[in-house]
């Protein structure tokens, strides 16, 4: 093991052809009888962050557990790092490396024993891992901790631990799964930071993930699934562009809200309410903004369209149950 942009690193062999990370085609999944992934394809490209966005049972779980061969598809084709999955999962698990949505830390161990202990799983013996575990300690920003026990970190070091310890095989595939749930806005920022840090050393990224702002920001492509199908995939600027209108204003003033129905006469203007607030969609904003003129005193907020609301377009604001 040596140390290369901060992180330890071990030397696994590349796979010769596999010009794209991640391949999946037509993949479906069955559960007596009801289909929960629905003929899903899509391609990953090396260096890239993926992310993964649906409501509450859309399929991204299932997307990810066929993904990484803990669950058998009922059809389709997957190919990681240029690997036949699952004929071929353990040498592509080698090459992988997981953030579960739930920080499965060992309590019982140190932060340093946390590392050591999985480094074994991959044949990492720990005179060889403990040369790479100050990288790590610095990556996940917990230098002087390591002989810290589990409870005694906070949430935020928790996870910066967990991403840690998924590096200690040098993964050349990360796949997080809500890599920020629960976390604070400092945090979060953090492990960002992080992720950010590992794209430019080349590394790619696969996520999911329930803030739309994460996906905004760190993702290259994101791929929108509902119902178990495939319904957009695009960068984020992109589908922005294609599904909502650039300028939102939202209005909470009673006022205002009664009103707002006569903005529905304006050209390029879509209107939608949500519970006591209403979004006013619009290609241009200064039709809007003439009308708010004449309503002098009341509150509004202005706002760029986001991926948010390319969320809501093609998912619905319904609340979905697990």
């Amino acid at each position: 093991m040596e140390c290369s942009q901060g992180l330890a690193r071990v030397l696994i062999p590349a796979v010769a052809g596999a010009s794209k990370a991640v391949i999946v085609e037509g993949l479906e999944k069955r559960y007596a009888g009801r289909m929960v992934v629905d003929d899903i394809s899509f391609s990953i490209d090396r260096g890239e962050c993926f992310g993964l966005l649906g409501p509450n049972g859309a399929g991204k779980t299932t997307v990810l557990r066929m993904l990484l061969a803990h669950t058998p598809p009922s059809a389709g084709r997957i190919e990681v790092l240029g690997y036949s999955m699952p004929g071929e999962a353990r040498a592509a698990r080698a090459r992988i490396g997981v953030v579960a949505q739930e920080d499965n830390l060992d309590p019982d161990f140190t932060v340093l024993e946390n590392l050591l202990s999985y480094a074994r799983y991959f044949g990492i013996k720990p005179r060889a891992m403990r040369r790479g575990t100050s990288a790590l300690l610095e990556f996940a920003a917990l230098e002087g901790r390591e002989g810290a026990r589990i409870h005694e970190l906070s949430g935020g070091m928790q996870r910066r631990l967990t991403l840690a310890r998924a590096l200690v095989n040098d993964p050349r595939l990360l796949v997080l799964d809500e890599p920020t749930t629960g976390l604070d806005p400092q945090a979060r920022q953090l492990i960002w930071q992080r992720l950010r840090s590992l794209l430019a050393s080349g590394r790619t990224l696969f996520l999911t993930t329930h803030y739309m702002e994460e996906a905004e920001r760190l993702c290259d492509r994101v791929a929108i699934i509902d119902g178990g199908r495939l319904v957009a995939i695009g960068s984020p600027h992109a589908l922005i562009g294609e599904h909502v209108e650039a300028h939102v204003f939202e209005f909470t003033a009673p006022d205002l809200v009664s009103r707002a129905a006569d903005l529905a006469r304006l050209e390029g203007v879509h209107i939608e309410r949500v519970g006591e607030t209403t979004l006013v969609y619009a290609r241009s904003p200064e039709p809007v903004r003439a009308w708010l003129s004449g309503c002098a005193g009341e509150q509004y907020w202005y706002r760029p369209g986001n991926l948010e609301d390319v969320f809501f377009r093609l998912t619905g604001r319904d609340l979905r149950d697990r």
